[in-house]
């Protein structure tokens, strides 16, 4: 691995805090379930035609979230430090301000909250206006993450979507005028029937908004979902691979010349904006969710609350715990060696081999041995100033390298 002229920005390679004092907090997860409709290609924990259940839900919430902190804290009785916390779903915004202040509370007595701390609601356009947006503000909700999709109104109804293209600009400038100063948009490529035309036009309208963030994903056709029945009915028809991944490559080229960083494979920030949430993900920092079918990372085990709420909520008001849906599993060191280092080579920065070392206390080149030899030979990879990271050509063909760094 060669060393090469340095393409990240300084904001995301300052290491601020000590692994190890990081390896000690934990962001919080809190799951909304909660949705005006299914979209056609959704396969998360979400439900229609159950909003009268949001209050019950709330209040378990609030059960788990004081459970939680009081099973989290450190063996001297003080609070689990958390740096961050994120509200998805499901529709968070389908809350009222009331609720959401209500949770904001809970997390705050169970958990010693960073006073900087990144608190994100991910919210559907078509759920927002400005008199609600001024009051998640003022109860401290201080990122938001709209579910936009697409500018295209065909492509919508495709989607299953309920919100118009207007309502996404009117989205934005509401969140403008209630105090929001860090808005991400997520957007959707590879959709049937979708041109390089559309997802052109997408970019340039979504861009004349100025959000700090923008999260680009590719279609994946999930099992269970209305897609996926579709698609092996014949009746709807994938995007194709290489359109997709022109798609992908001029979002790079039209987002970079804007100012926005490509800092992870499916996201790009305004310098300073990245997700500091979803880097607790990619740098497999410990983690703590809450909510039906919420994932949790921490204590070098994971596991999975009950999906159903139903069961959810008649378990929490009998206090019962735990309410793990399945078998907790224990992360060994390579499992745990392992998940950091494809989960790290995601992002822009890659893996800093020093931080590594000093996570496992064993060099990251005793782990890999010569598993990465072949995809570093075709240029992959690239090394600089102590960190290991995908080359650009790899970052196209980064399963090539991911797969390579799975535990044996």
């Amino acid at each position: 691995m060669q060393a090469t002229t340095s393409r990240i920005p300084q904001f995301l390679l300052n290491t601020t805090e000590p692994i190890q004092d990081l390896l000690e907090t934990a962001s919080l997860y809190l799951h909304i379930p909660f949705c005006h409709t299914r979209c056609h290609y959704c396969d998360f924990n979400t439900y229609a035609g159950i909003l009268p259940l949001r209050e019950p839900y709330v209040r378990a919430l609030l059960t788990e979230i004081e459970l939680a902190g009081a099973k989290a804290r450190y063996a001297d009785g003080r609070k689990r430090r958390s740096r961050t916390i994120f509200f998805g779903g499901g529709t968070p915004s389908l809350l009222s301000i009331e609720q959401m202040t209500r949770l904001l509370d809970a997390c705050y007595a169970a958990f010693d909250v960073d006073a900087n701390a990144e608190i994100t609601m991910e919210a559907n356009p078509g759920t927002l206006d400005e008199g609600q947006l001024a009051g998640l503000r003022k109860a401290g909700i201080n990122r938001l993450s709209m579910g936009a999709q697409s500018f295209d109104a065909q492509l919508l109804q495709t989607l299953g979507r309920i919100h118009t293209p207007e309502e996404i600009t009117q989205a934005v400038h509401s969140a403008r005028a209630a105090g929001f100063t860090s808005i991400n948009i997520d957007f959707m490529f590879g959709l049937p029937g979708q041109s390089m035309q559309q997802w052109q036009d997408t970019l340039e309208q979504a861009l004349a908004l100025h959000p700090e963030h923008f999260s680009l994903y590719s279609l994946i056709v999930e099992e269970g979902t209305p897609f996926f029945t579709w698609v092996n009915e014949g009746t709807l028809t994938p995007g194709d691979e290489d359109l997709c991944a022109d798609m992908y490559e001029y979002a790079d080229d039209y987002l970079s010349k804007a100012g926005y960083y490509n800092y992870e494979i499916s996201n790009w920030s305004l310098p300073g904006h990245h997700s500091r949430h979803n880097l607790t993900y990619w740098q497999n920092l410990p983690y703590i969710g809450m909510g039906a079918g919420a994932s949790s990372f921490f204590n070098d085990q994971r596991y999975t609350i009950e999906r159903d709420p139903a069961t959810y909520m008649k378990r929490l008001k009998a206090r019962e715990i735990p309410l793990i849906e399945s078998e907790v599993e224990v992360v060994n060191k390579e499992q745990a060696m392992s998940e950091t280092s494809f989960l790290g080579l995601r992002t822009a920065m890659g893996i800093h081999l020093p931080t590594f070392e000093q996570r496992f206390g064993e060099p990251f080149s005793q782990f890999v041995g010569d598993r990465l030899h072949t995809v570093n030979d075709a240029g992959l990879l690239e090394f600089e100033d102590g960190w290991l990271r995908l080359s650009t050509r790899g970052r196209l063909l980064g399963n090539e390298v991911f797969v390579r760094l799975l535990p044996d």
